[in-house]
């Protein structure tokens, strides 16, 4: 039976599931970008999203501008990406960094911090101004990381909407900030750009976390919001990757939305608080120094 008139034809989800196939493997074979092991759901409504935000009509369509129109790619890799933040996001987090993590990487000569999947920076600067208020950020290298290179130009900038200030300043007080947030942007045009001074330890890189190897030696680790779109197998890679860059009794802080429970890497780590996934490395056989 045919659809009414006036009514959309229903929709044939296994096509779809061929059309999503099809657009992954044409990214990977002709950009070398590899989504094969993203969480299929996750993925298939950000394809969904982006035939919408392109106007290509159809993921074979997406796929045909992929394939010869090189130029696009940025766009691809953006709407895929989800580089979706905010400054202090989950303040208690941060409170937990700030309070159960800094004093033990303050009895480090030089410490170094791998933000994976940075995006747009705005945890990156986050944490930069925390370790400035507790006195660690002058011996700190962070390493800002993401494989979307328009999301690290943003970064780079540090520039973002005056609306979310408001917002911000909350986050940034109920993390344990002591000053006031305004105290480390500028406000122009209905726009704020934080202060230059919190990029003067932070290097911003291309890494892809699904094919690259280790980054650096780190004394903490975070990606957060990240592995809920990897599938399993993805995730355990990724945790393994974190694993081996860490030193000896370093952190790693995944969040709220992500655990290590059901992974392989988690007889390597100890948790130092549970509820909001923030790890040890050292088995609680070990135990950790």
């Amino acid at each position: 039976m045919s659809p009414s008139a006036g009514q959309a034809p229903p929709v044939d989800h296994a096509l779809e599931d061929i059309e999503v196939d099809l657009f992954v493997r044409a990214l990977k074979l002709r950009h070398g970008y590899d989504f094969s092991q993203y969480a299929p759901a996750s993925l298939k409504r950000r394809v969904l999203q982006l035939v919408h935000s392109q106007h290509t009509g159809t993921i074979s369509g997406l796929t045909h501008r992929v394939l010869h129109e090189p130029a696009f790619l940025p766009e691809v890799l953006e709407g895929l990406s989800v580089p979706v933040s905010e400054m202090f996001r989950d303040p208690e987090v941060f409170r937990a960094l700030r309070e159960q993590v800094f004093p033990v990487l303050a009895s480090y000569p030089q410490i170094n911090i791998w933000q994976a999947g940075c995006a747009h920076g705005q945890e990156v600067y986050s944490l930069a101004i925390l370790l400035e208020e507790a006195g660690l950020y002058e011996r700190t290298q962070i390493y800002a990381t993401d494989f979307n290179e328009a999301a690290l130009r943003h970064a780079q900038e540090g520039i973002y909407p005056a609306r979310e200030a408001q917002l911000w300043s909350r986050n940034y007080l109920a993390a344990g900030g002591s000053h006031t947030l305004a105290d480390y942007y500028s406000a122009r045009y209905e726009l704020i750009k934080l202060d230059q001074r919190l990029r003067r330890h932070v290097i911003f890189a291309n890494h892809n976390l699904v094919t690259d190897e280790v980054f650096c030696e780190a004394h903490l680790v975070l990606c957060r919001n990240v592995l809920i779109y990897f599938s399993d197998p993805l995730q355990d890679r990724t945790l393994a990757l974190f694993r081996d860059s860490l030193v000896r009794g370093g952190y790693l802080c995944l969040g709220t939305r992500e655990s290590l429970d059901f992974a392989p890497s988690a007889i390597d780590f100890t948790p130092v608080n549970s509820a909001l996934r923030i790890y040890r490395l050292g088995s609680r056989s070990e135990g950790v120094d």
